[in-house]
């Protein structure tokens, strides 16, 4: 399976942007797709995930009220909407597939399909 993530792009702060994760070679049934970032100089780090089958979403704390994961199952894509973004929310942002327990969904390990990154550069 391959993922392509796209929508990255240069933002002021408190604007917004939506990313997107498109499946191609199978479904994301039965996966959970994640969202991670990686700051420069630091490392990658879980943003949000949601489970395709239910659509359980779950969210680092920083992020809790400000991104929304969401599917589209007709089209195979999964989205990150961003809002009020922030110099600090800067990052390549990647997404993956796997299928991890409830409690692995952060751990980047828990995911073995991966996305090629898409840069999210936020100015003050």
């Amino acid at each position: 399976v391959q993922l392509q993530a796209s929508g990255g792009g240069l933002v002021q702060a408190g604007g917004s942007l939506r990313l997107s994760c498109r499946a191609s070679g199978r479904t994301f049934s039965g996966r959970t797709v994640g969202w991670f970032r990686q700051p420069p100089g630091k490392e990658r780090e879980f943003v949000a995930a949601v489970k395709w089958s239910g659509g359980s979403t779950y969210y680092a704390d920083s992020e809790k009220g400000r991104f929304t994961i969401s599917r589209d199952v007709a089209r195979n894509t999964v989205y990150l909407q961003m809002n009020s973004l922030k110099p600090e929310d800067t990052a390549v942002y990647y997404c993956a597939s796997g299928s991890p327990i409830t409690t692995s969904v952060e751990r980047r390990q828990s995911y073995n399909y991966w996305g090629q990154g898409t840069q999210v550069t936020v100015s003050s």
